[in-house]
């Protein structure tokens, strides 16, 4: 009888154990996102009606098709916001003044902007929609802080961005990231007196 008294004792004091070190990890992920979230509210004030500037190794216009491709090098800025990439496709419209609709970047993909900047294997930069997706191997760093996913949605009306584990489409396996979201978070470091530097 003792012997079970002791099992059920053990077991609960693991139990809270558990959810405590459970509760901690999620209240540390909440205030490290927090950061992540204030970092991309930061890109919400982007301004989406800045010229857009661009270079590459070749250029080369599809007038009927309504797009330009360019490819080498290919490095497009608008307003601070900074996007490289191997190639990139510009889809525009033509009703009178041309209006970038859609900017589809593939190989060694990299959006930066201040300090912060994102990778992955391809990016949409969607002028109308105002939201930047992209997916395959993403890596989101902001200082020492990262995130690593599947695909990464900044939304630059609302400030809001979100990591997923596996990229739209993508099978089972295809991902580094294994279907899961993983990060790294910076913590201040205390000094002998108490305070954070």
């Amino acid at each position: 009888m003792t012997h079970s008294v002791q099992n059920t004792t053990s077991a609960r004091t693991l139990k809270r154990t558990a959810v405590r070190s459970a509760l901690g990890a999620f209240c540390l992920t909440a205030v490290a996102m927090g950061g992540m979230q204030l970092s991309a509210q930061a890109l919400g004030s982007h301004n989406s009606n800045a010229p857009v500037d661009y270079a590459a190794d070749r250029i080369e216009l599809q007038d009927r098709q309504n797009r330009v491709v360019l490819t080498g090098n290919v490095d497009i800025r608008q307003a601070g916001l900074r996007v490289q990439a191997a190639r990139t496709l510009v889809n525009f419209s033509d009703s009178g003044e041309l209006s970038i609709q859609r900017i589809t970047a593939t190989g060694g993909v990299r959006v930066s902007r201040g300090n912060e900047a994102a990778s992955g294997d391809v990016a949409v930069y969607d002028f109308n929609r105002r939201i930047i997706t992209m997916a395959g191997n993403v890596r989101l760093r902001r200082g020492g802080d990262t995130l690593n996913g599947g695909r990464l949605v900044i939304d630059l009306q609302s400030g809001v961005s979100s990591v997923d584990g596996r990229a739209s489409g993508q099978a089972s396996g295809g991902s580094s990231s294994d279907g899961r979201v993983s990060g790294s978070f910076s913590v201040p470091q205390s000094t002998t007196n108490g305070d954070t530097q």
